[in-house]
């Protein structure tokens, strides 16, 4: 068994264990895929982000669930950013870098608000997808009626990186009912079985903020669900002006997420259209909780 350390960082919170935890592993030299998803799956986190050297841009980016790695994770960039940031890896007079994804280069620009150190990136453009399922057999596996989705928006897959479903909610209250049963997931989301939920709506908690959300995650993930979602978030900044606000050239807005299971936190998101396509950023804060010690073969 080999030791390494793994920096525990929230994200979209100054709050330690508030936000949406991440393991950052800066010492990635000699893991190969094997051993960065064995190291994911001991950390637990929803993501586990390994941070590269890159020919291509200033750090290379791979993030991994317990059960498979993905192309694109919001909070695990806003961590592991905040980290390189903190310490001093990152000059502190340098306010912008590029990192490598699988999705490509991407733009992180690094800003102070009201004392904050605050991540801002770029994701990757936006694309949906209709929902062709039984709307009725979707609310119910995350606990809901048929009756508390809002028909007057459209259920929609959408990517800014990694897909999820956004589904309307009609009221706040439903969320805190909500009960996901994550292995009906690939069933009913037939069209794009892997997935994930993103039920949102308009109404909040924060009068700061402008729409609330959950984020399910999909089974093969090896997690039930995401406390705060940068990458479902920056969505719904594209979906907003593709749906919603259909003659809106921009959009700056707070997304509040995490409430009910005790991880408040908030992304802040910001869309504009680009000729026929829409560029989204988020940004958010984070804050450094403790040092892992994992063991993995």
């Amino acid at each position: 068994m080999k030791i390494i350390k793994v920096l525990h960082y929230d994200a979209f919170s100054s709050i330690a264990n508030k936000g949406n935890p991440a393991g950052v592993v800066l010492d990635t030299d000699g893991l190969n895929d094997e051993s960065m998803q064995a190291i994911a799956k001991s950390v637990g986190f929803n993501e586990t982000v390994f941070v590269q050297l890159s020919q291509k841009a200033d750090f290379r980016l791979r993030y991994f669930t317990p059960g498979h790695e993905i192309n694109l994770c919001g909070h695990a960039t806003v961590g592991s950013m905040y980290c390189l940031k903190a310490l001093g890896i990152i000059h502190a007079d340098k306010s912008e870098i590029t990192i490598e994804t699988n999705v490509g280069i991407l733009p992180i620009r690094f800003n102070k608000c009201n004392g904050e150190l605050q991540v801002m990136m770029k994701q990757d453009k936006p694309e949906f997808m209709s929902f062709q399922g039984s709307v009725s057999k979707l609310a119910e596996c995350i606990g809901l009626t048929e009756e508390e989705i809002d028909d007057k928006m459209p259920i929609v897959y959408g990517s800014t990186g990694t897909w999820t479903l956004l589904v309307p909610i009609r009221s706040l209250n439903s969320f805190s009912k909500m009960k996901p049963n994550n292995s009906l997931f690939p069933e009913i989301l037939a069209e794009n079985s892997r997935a994930s939920i993103h039920p949102f709506c308009l109404e909040t908690y924060d009068k700061r903020a402008s729409m609330h959300a959950r984020h399910f995650s999909s089974p093969y993930s090896g997690t039930i669900e995401d406390p705060v979602t940068g990458t479902a978030s920056g969505v719904m900044g594209a979906y907003y002006l593709q749906y919603v606000s259909k003659e809106t050239a921009e959009a700056e807005f707070l997304v509040e997420q995490g409430q009910e299971i005790e991880k408040d936190g908030r992304v802040v998101v910001m869309a504009k259209r680009n000729g026929k396509s829409i560029d989204v950023f988020i940004s958010g804060t984070a804050v450094y909780v403790k040092e892992l010690k994992i063991s993995y073969v």
